[in-house]
């Protein structure tokens, strides 16, 4: 862990980092992807996606946990607290408001505000929309998906959060909803443990 987290921190985050958004030295504004059109507000792809992907890495090279998959049934390894869960995503959500909100780089009341509420706009409707697609999939709402939906739509929103209506905040938080809902149970499929 202490390597992966090495690497990732000194090499693989600074050159995407510096791919989407440029250098603070003074140079051109943006990195070749803005430059191209790329458009990341706070970190969606630059910080959120590329965590992801080296975590799915994690994950099959590591290998599931002792009793997920016997034959092929699929065991569920519960959290041993969903309230300590619900607190845990409740968290993440208020850091998220100073992760976007200070992402506009300055203390326009305005812009800041508008963040702030794209923000809650994304993840309410990410909870929404997981529950929803969990319970036309599994028959029942799931208060984990719900809990993920969250953590999706503030992530789906991280990218744009400066730049979209309430309207497209709330799309983007129940289309990351389903996507998430969809990749839990796609991944337990492929045999892929994300605990």
């Amino acid at each position: 862990y202490l390597v992966v987290a090495t690497i990732i921190s000194a090499v693989i985050y600074p050159v995407i980092g510096h791919w989407a958004w440029g250098s603070l030295a003074g140079a051109a504004p943006g990195g070749w992807l803005e430059q191209m059109g790329f458009i990341d507000f706070a970190g969606s792809t630059v910080v959120h996606s590329v965590g992801g992907w080296g975590a799915l890495a994690g994950a099959i090279l590591l290998g599931p946990r002792i009793g997920k998959y016997v034959g092929n049934e699929i065991r569920p390894i519960m959290g041993h607290s969903q309230p300590l869960a619900m607190i845990g995503v409740m968290l993440l959500w208020v850091g998220w408001f100073g992760f976007n909100g200070g992402s506009v780089l300055s203390a326009a009341a305005g812009d800041t505000s508008r963040v702030l509420v794209m923000t809650c706009l994304a993840a309410a409707a990410g909870i929404i929309g997981a529950i929803f697609t969990s319970w036309i999939i599994q028959g029942k709402p799931d208060l984990s998906m719900g809990l993920n939906g969250a953590l999706a739509g503030l992530v789906g929103i991280t990218a744009a959060a400066d730049i979209v209506t309430p309207l497209s905040a709330v799309l983007i938080g129940v289309i990351a909803s389903i996507l998430v809902v969809i990749s839990v149970i796609g991944f337990d499929k492929m045999k892929i443990d994300d605990p």
